[in-house]
């Protein structure tokens, strides 16, 4: 039951030989992949990916860093790609101060469109943040507020405070390779503590090859890898920690559950 719950397969990388990629997944026991857009013009490519591959699904959204250049996405074009069958989630959406490369007040803005479609659809919101913790907590407490709405933690990389304050919120926490790395003491510490049924994990490929890979262009069958380090840390096998992802998975994004893949 192992699946990449964030991958982006049409990223250079990984789209100029996605079949031989996802066989290696398969090969090892990966069965299921979230292929996540960042900007609009992606969604047509991860969505036909979706479509082409019975066992991904795509999401649709604008990342942090291309808010600028999607400052005026109304929430009604938002909506309206998530009729499609194969699209799941929505995002990645959130806030990011590390590098700046959108304007604060616009990134904050389009998350809450975000949020608002994720809440009227019931689709869960993949959220990126970084360096942005003050925020991305106040605008989800706020929007928690409106009316609630499912969502987790990308890539989850923020401190013990930041976790524990989004589990109180209902959201679920998914683990990248980051999570494998020696200067990830105080991660590695937080992931054994997360409740066994808020947990994800992923690769966020082609980004953040966990060890042993590191140095190398991500892929989906790395998420094994990270699977194995957060059993470790967990005290569990990798085996049993599979069937407890994938059954988060299969919880947190329930329009996956009634199609026909390889869950």
């Amino acid at each position: 039951m192992l699946i990449d719950s964030h991958c982006h397969l049409n990223y250079k990388g990984l789209a100029e030989h996605q079949a031989e990629i996802l066989a290696r997944a398969r090969a090892r026991g990966v069965r299921g992949f979230l292929n996540i857009s960042t900007r609009e013009s992606e969604w047509a490519a991860v969505v036909a990916t979706a479509h082409r591959e019975p066992d991904v699904w795509a999401s649709v959204g604008i990342h942090p860093h291309e808010a600028d250049d999607h400052a005026d996405l109304g929430a009604n074009v938002l909506r309206a790609a998530t009729d499609d069958p194969r699209v799941i989630a929505i995002g990645e959406t959130g806030l990011d101060y590390y590098y700046d490369h959108s304007d604060r007040a616009v990134q904050q803005a389009l998350f809450r469109v975000h949020i608002g479609v994720a809440r009227e659809t019931g689709l869960p919101l993949i959220i990126h943040t970084r360096d942005a913790e003050d925020d991305t907590l106040a605008i989800l407490s706020d929007e928690m507020g409106k009316g609630a709405f499912p969502a987790l933690i990308h890539c989850f990389t923020a401190s013990a405070a930041f976790g524990a304050a989004v589990l109180d919120l209902g959201l679920t926490i998914s683990l990248s390779g980051i999570v494998t790395f020696k200067s990830a003491r105080d991660l590695a510490d937080f992931a054994a503590h997360i409740p066994d049924d808020r947990l994800l994990v992923e690769t966020d490929a082609p980004f953040l090859a966990p060890v042993p890979h590191r140095g190398k262009t991500c892929e989906p069958a790395y998420v094994a890898d990270t699977l194995a380090c957060v059993a470790t840390l967990r005290g569990v096998t990798p085996e049993a920690l599979a069937e407890t992802t994938g059954a988060n998975f299969r919880a947190l994004f329930q329009k996956a559950a009634f199609q026909k893949a390889a869950l």
